[in-house]
């Protein structure tokens, strides 16, 4: 369940693909305005409050839920309290410190869990790429703290800047550090670029590193799919065959984040090519309905939709094994129909 408190990001990664979305996302683009949703909490609460099913918190897809802005607003801990409140597990992507709370918020809901992104673990190359966010090394220490109180942790190599961040011997070095750190599961794709701001990207890049790395870019980056531009497919197979090989040996899952390739004219995904997990974040989360004021796992619900034949949950949209045409995205309206199927059933 998508979950956007804030609208731009003070980390500012030079890349970020929010920065071609329309609407408050360019106030932020173009003015460096972070756009903050009063008593977005309050909404939240109230929505789930209308529905009898619900599946993971996702905080948040778009913007980093962490960035310093949040310190004023607390908007992202309260949003967390309202889903642990409930007894919905909700997880954090960020490449900011944690604050305490949240920890002890989400340390006792069970299938609760957090990402941590980096561009690389090394500090001057990471002060290159972005504005704001946590050093290297205090990443890896978040990632320490959150395994300490039981939460699982993903490491997300999300993205890998090709020419930049892409040496083996680097990317082997933050899978072994992240391991070390308590991570089990790490998310890899590689650098797209927006067409909107493909002029933003590569002109980062060049002052940065030198007109020979925008030229070099510029030749790699001629596979167009959907509004953005992606690296060749034999690169970043490549790349994805190493990390994976390397995931394997170290003792980690390994999967990939909006990666396709194009057949026949159409998008394919590259996990069913590369990732060795049931889901891309390496956790199986079941599906959650309500009883009485909390929610709890569908019974034998084992949170693995896409490989799903018979939906435990009673959700016959959710089970996609058979169905590859059901491999969609769900709104809060599907969720609410979902909830009136489960309401009539229970009748």
């Amino acid at each position: 369940m998508l979950i956007n408190p804030y609208n731009g990001c003070r980390n500012d990664c030079f890349c970020c693909y929010a920065k071609a979305l329309p609407g408050y996302f360019q106030l932020f683009r173009k003015k460096g305005v972070v756009t903050v949703f009063r008593d977005f909490d309050r909404s939240i609460s109230t929505q789930l409050d209308s529905l009898n099913v619900a599946s993971c918190g996702y905080l948040s897809p778009v913007t980093d839920p962490f960035q310093s802005i949040n310190a004023a607003y607390g908007l992202s801990e309260r949003i967390i309290r309202v889903f642990v409140e409930r007894n919905v597990p909700i997880e954090f992507i960020t490449k900011c410190r944690v604050p305490d709370q949240v920890l002890e918020l989400m340390e006792g809901q069970h299938h609760s869990f957090c990402q941590f992104s980096l561009f690389t673990d090394r500090e001057e190359l990471r002060q290159a790429l972005m504005k704001e966010g946590a050093t290297t090394d205090e990443l890896f220490w978040e990632m320490a703290r959150c395994r300490r109180v039981g939460l699982p942790v993903v490491c997300r190599i999300d993205p890998i800047v090709p020419g930049v961040t892409d040496a083996k011997r680097d990317l082997e070095r933050i899978v072994r550090r992240a391991q070390g750190s308590g991570a089990h599961h790490v998310i890899a794709s590689v650098m797209d670029v927006p067409l909107q701001i493909k002029g933003d990207i590569f002109g980062h890049l060049r002052r940065m590193f030198g007109h020979g790395l925008g030229y070099d870019l510029e030749r790699l980056y001629v596979e167009k799919i959907g509004g953005s531009l992606h690296a060749r497919i034999d690169y970043r197979k490549r790349l994805f065959d190493f990390l994976r090989n390397c995931c394997e040996r170290i003792g980690t899952g390994f999967a990939l984040c909006m990666e396709y390739e194009l057949v026949e004219g159409m998008p394919v995904g590259l996990n069913g090519e590369f990732m060795n997990t049931h889901n891309c974040e390496g956790i199986d989360i079941p599906v959650y309905v309500r009883e009485d004021s909390i929610f709890k796992p569908a019974a034998d619900c084992q949170g693995a939709c896409l490989h799903c034949n018979r939906p435990d949950c009673g959700i016959d949209d959710l089970a996609m094994a058979s169905s590859p045409d059901k491999k969609k995205s769900f709104s809060l309206g599907d969720y609410r129909r979902w909830s009136r199927e489960l309401a009539a059933l229970d009748c």
